[in-house]
């Protein structure tokens, strides 16, 4: 397995690769190069300035992909995944503030496992489907509540600039059926899920959307995130773990 994440240089974003901790330069792109031997050490992870893993084309997400989670908003488990957009200008890198603008409400943190795009999909087969991953990583599908019960679909609820944090790294050769999906706010653990636990799982997922769309490389899919869900608020502290990926840490702050 190996871990790969976007870090900007005054030429331009690079890839390195994060070994024990420490990021290490390396000549490659993942959309197009296997993962090599590392260069020169850049320092942990929170010292370098970490991008984006990718700038995906589009977010495709699935919603109440966890039956408890459907539960805590009194919503029924829909009988086939429920495909909802998110913008790519919501994303924003490891360590970027979330920002919540004024008067929008409840905003709330969604813990979620994302499967990062490798090669062209279209009507692929669920037992073929993820030799097309590139890898995955962790995203936060920051949400308005009040909009979303508003509007009665969600592209302005979890549409927002800075309403989809992901990263920090691409962790390739991951076995995504049984992964803990932890959400952490303020230290305190709110969301302690695994994606065992998915209605859907991964395979079906791309299977299910390519039937339906072209998945590009690079593109991202969030899978759905477990119960726990809760409010955030400028000065918070929002943590997003998937086991075998690792931690992405984003603050919470007011718009400006």
């Amino acid at each position: 397995m190996a871990h790969i994440a976007a870090y900007a240089t005054p030429a331009g974003p690079r890839y390195g690769l994060l070994i024990e901790g420490v990021l290490y330069e390396w000549d490659g792109h993942p959309l197009a190069d296997r993962p090599g031997a590392p260069g020169k050490a850049l320092g942990p992870l929170d010292e370098v300035p970490i991008l984006p893993p990718l700038l995906p084309g589009k977010l495709v997400c699935i919603g109440r992909n966890y039956a408890a989670h459907a539960a805590e908003h009194q919503a029924a488990v829909p009988d086939e995944p429920m495909i909802f957009l998110k913008p790519p200008s919501a994303v924003i890198p490891h360590s970027v503030p979330i920002r919540i603008p004024a008067g929008i409400g409840r905003v709330d943190h969604e813990a979620e496992l994302a499967v990062i795009i490798g090669r062209r999909a279209r009507h692929v087969r669920r037992e073929e489907a993820l030799s097309y991953v590139l890898g995955y990583t962790c995203a936060n599908d920051v949400s308005a509540r009040d909009f979303q019960k508003k509007d009665g679909q969600w592209g302005r609820a979890k549409g927002f600039d800075t309403f989809c944090p992901l990263g920090p790294v691409i962790a390739t050769d991951l076995d995504p059926s049984a992964l803990a999906v932890r959400g952490v706010l303020n230290g305190e653990l709110r969301q302690n899920g695994n994606t065992s636990d998915m209605v859907f799982d991964v395979a079906f997922l791309i299977a299910f959307i390519s039937a339906v769309m072209t998945l590009e490389p690079g593109d991202v899919i969030l899978t759905g995130t477990p119960e726990g869900v809760s409010a955030i608020a400028p000065g918070d502290m929002v943590e997003i773990e998937v086991e075998g990926v690792g931690m992405l840490r984003n603050p919470v702050v007011a718009e400006s």
